[in-house]
């Protein structure tokens, strides 16, 4: 049996309900010092991978419950040279300005940063200075300022307020937040998995292995430190006298004393905090509640949820959303911008709210889930139908109303362009769809087609869950690229090679890569991978837009043509997409030879021209068009007649040694015959200063003899064409000598 007896001594005096902003970091700061103060989450992973026993948990919340700590961190930017002298300083205070003891942060050198972004590589790449910690034991407002001095780059002020109370549990909550009274319902977070965490587990419902050691992530303000006497869930069990059931039984919950089961299960202050300031604030302060708004944690960043959600091996969400692009999302508050850069930009889109400036916060758990409501599944803030800007296009843009619980990604993914129009435009180095064309590339829409109707392939109609169903392939602790790819990573392949093609064989077998082969798609002759063809399509038509030759797109400023502009946009758009085919490899192919016919006359990369196909035949694809055909019947292919200049519908005499075409007119004032003789191609690269000799045998067994002289290297390559028209068997070669 497990009891939670108290050996905690309560201090509970009541220091006021003047509070201001709780939570909030401000400086004051020279312009050359890039300084920055904030409360760091700890999480029980964290605790394990850093030695920390003992060490208490954060969300790195503004507002605590007695005796639990703030971990304070200073960060300066990582640019600044590690021997620069940095020093920093820290005093508290109370709300009426009395000095109040900091403590030694638990937290070592060998602990970095929390937001991925300000580790090396984010964003915001930084170094902690300084570290504190506050664990206070009265409720009010404190403050903590850091004085931050650098030998060279100035100095700065930091200021992190916070605030410290009990907990009062969810009765307390549901007398304004249930709907009853003008502060926002906040109530349907009764029909989420959090609202009945602790219930369905005591009870045996939820899972089988459920023990004590289970209780602090499932509760209300557990913390068994001796310095946290705040009411929250050890405290009451300990006051009630509850003990751990033996065995898990349906009715283990309706034997808890109410008291209890008013702190039991994740409720609001699990991630707003301990609510006894805010509370009184509210019943004392009229419309329109503004310090009871500041009087309560609203945090946003994915620490919050990493309190629980970060303990390997079978709490790991955290630690997939650790190797994820989302929490390095580059900074975008602007209002344009932040709907997809920012977590509240995000927020206040999916919410209907208009679009406004926003704090930084990149893309965390509360951007994509709603803690409030539990209607869609697994709290998934949208799954709105996704309306493309493809608002030209006839009968109007493009209304993506399938893809399950991928359509919350392809509220972001999307192009930002109106694709024709667009293209009428400058082009300069932001010129493209943005960055995030997934969802059309997914569902074929929105690039250059040049007017033709260009297929689409299979997985948009046949994935149900789409994005999801493959970016969040689950893994099991064990499993090749655990915590690496899939899941809240949502990457397909990790940067070890682990390429996650799981749910690819249902369809298409056992794969090993996404990068199989299907089809010679970029014309080589070879038949590669899958994505290596689109990259050959991409090197392809690179070729043809400025700089002319070169192999990638690197300029913007010699662009003039529409069908540059073109080729420019549905190159970008297969680039940006970043599947190269795999999202819908038809849409892709046939937008890049809709590119490169466009700039080359060569729509089905067949090496004839299309104008030319069109002239002799029904259509480009017309089989008797194809490059090998003979459609006189005559032997000759078409490639030849083309070059030649000749009809490919006229017949010609084939002869041992080639062909005799009958002009139908005198040339030269010889017979009205042109003899086109069977012919051996030489080609090799030269270097200046050598010469190269073609030699010719047709046994081994004989010398070999010189054709024509010796032919000067000029650094260049060099094509040698010499007959064969008596159909004797020839080998050749080519002798290299040292210029006199």
């Amino acid at each position: 049996m497990n009891t939670f007896p108290s050996t905690k001594t309560a201090s509970r005096c009541w220091l006021g309900a003047a509070v201001l902003v709780f939570g909030a970091a401000t400086a004051l700061q020279a312009a050359d010092l890039d300084a920055r103060i904030q409360l760091r989450p700890l999480t029980p992973q964290e605790i394990k991978d850093y030695s920390l026993t003992g060490a208490q948990r954060s969300g790195g919340l503004g507002t605590v419950g007695l005796g639990q700590p703030g971990y304070v961190d200073v960060l300066v930017n990582i640019a600044l040279p590690p021997s620069e002298n940095v020093t920093v300083s820290f005093v508290a205070t109370n709300e009426y300005g009395m000095v109040v003891a900091l403590e030694n942060s638990p937290l070592g050198t060998n602990v970095p940063p929390y937001g991925i972004e300000d580790r090396a590589g984010g964003e915001f790449a930084s170094r902690v200075a300084g570290r504190t910690m506050l664990r206070p034991k009265l409720q009010g407002r404190y403050t903590v300022v850091a004085t931050v001095n650098s030998a060279t780059s100035g100095s700065a002020t930091l200021t992190q307020e916070i605030t410290a109370g009990t907990y009062m549990g969810r009765n307390t909550c549901a007398l304004c937040h249930s709907g009853s009274v003008i502060a926002p319902n906040k109530w349907g977070w009764t029909n989420t998995a959090h609202a009945s965490a602790f219930t369905m587990a005591i009870d045996g419902v939820s899972t089988d292995h459920f023990n004590p050691n289970c209780i602090s992530c499932h509760v209300v303000g557990y913390d068994a430190n001796t310095n946290a006497v705040n009411m929250g869930w050890d405290d009451v069990a300990a006051q009630v006298g509850w003990t751990f059931p033996p065995i898990a039984v349906s009715n283990n919950w309706d034997h808890m004393d109410p008291k209890l089961k008013n702190v039991s299960n994740v409720q609001c202050e699990n991630c707003h905090g301990a609510g006894s300031v805010h509370t009184a604030i509210a019943l004392s302060e009229l419309p329109p509640y503004t310090q009871t708004k500041k009087s309560i944690s609203v945090n946003l960043g994915a620490g919050n949820c990493a309190q629980c959600h970060d303990s390997l091996t079978h709490h790991y969400k955290t630690a997939e959303y650790n190797n994820s692009l989302h929490g390095r999302s580059v900074e975008e508050t602007g209002s344009s911008c932040a709907r997809c850069h920012e977590a509240q930009g995000f927020i206040n889109f999916a919410e209907g709210k208009p679009a406004v400036s926003v704090e930084h916060q990149v893309i965390s758990c509360a951007a994509c889930h709603t803690l409030h409501n539990g209607d869609n599944p697994h709290q998934i803030r949208s799954l709105a139908d996704v309306t493309l800007l493809d608002t030209s296009k006839p009968g109007g843009p493009t209304v993506v109303t399938e893809g399950g619980n991928g359509k919350l990604c392809m509220q972001c993914h999307i192009s930002r362009r109106d694709a024709v129009p667009y293209v009428n435009g400058k082009v300069d180095n932001r010129f493209g769809p943005h960055h995030g064309p997934q969802t059309d590339m997914l569902v074929g829409a929105n690039a250059i087609t040049y007017g033709q109707s260009i297929p689409s392939s299979a997985h948009y109609a046949s994935v149900e869950e789409s994005c999801v169903a493959c970016h969040m392939q689950p893994l099991e602790n064990g499993d090749t690229g655990f915590t690496e790819v899939g899941g809240h990573t949502f990457k397909m392949r990790s940067e070890a090679g682990v390429e996650l093609v799981e749910s690819c064989r249902a369809c298409h077998g056992e794969i090993e890569s996404f990068d199989f082969a299907r089809k010679d798609y970029d014309g080589n002759g070879v038949i590669e991978g899958v994505q290596t063809e689109v990259k050959g399509l991409l090197t392809k038509l690179a070729m043809l837009l400025p700089p002319v030759g070169q192999d990638d797109v690197t300029g913007y400023s010699d662009y003039k043509t529409l069908a540059q502009k073109q080729g420019l946009y549905n190159y970008l758009f297969v680039e940006e997409d970043g599947s190269f085919g795999v999202h819908n490899l038809s849409y892709a192919v046939g937008i890049l030879n809709g590119s490169i016919a466009a700039l080359t006359d060569d729509a089905n990369n067949d090496k004839l021209p299309d104008s030319w196909q069109k002239q002799y035949f029904t259509g480009i694809n017309d089989p008797n068009a194809a490059y090998n055909a003979t459609p006189a019947g005559d032997g000759m292919p078409n490639w030849l007649k083309y070059a030649l200049g000749l009809d490919p519908w006229t017949a010609v005499q084939a002869v041992p040694y080639g062909y005799v075409y009958a002009q139908g007119k005198k040339i030269g004032g010889a017979a009205d015959m042109v003899h086109i003789y069977t012919a051996a191609e030489v080609a090799f690269d030269t270097e200046i200063g050598k010469n190269y000799q073609i030699q010719a045998v047709s046994e081994l067994s004989l010398g070999w003899q010189n054709l024509g002289d010796p032919i000067p290297g000029t650094g260049n390559a060099i094509s040698y064409v010499t007959p064969t028209r008596d159909d004797v068997q020839q080998y050749f070669r080519v002798q290299i000598t040292t210029a006199p």
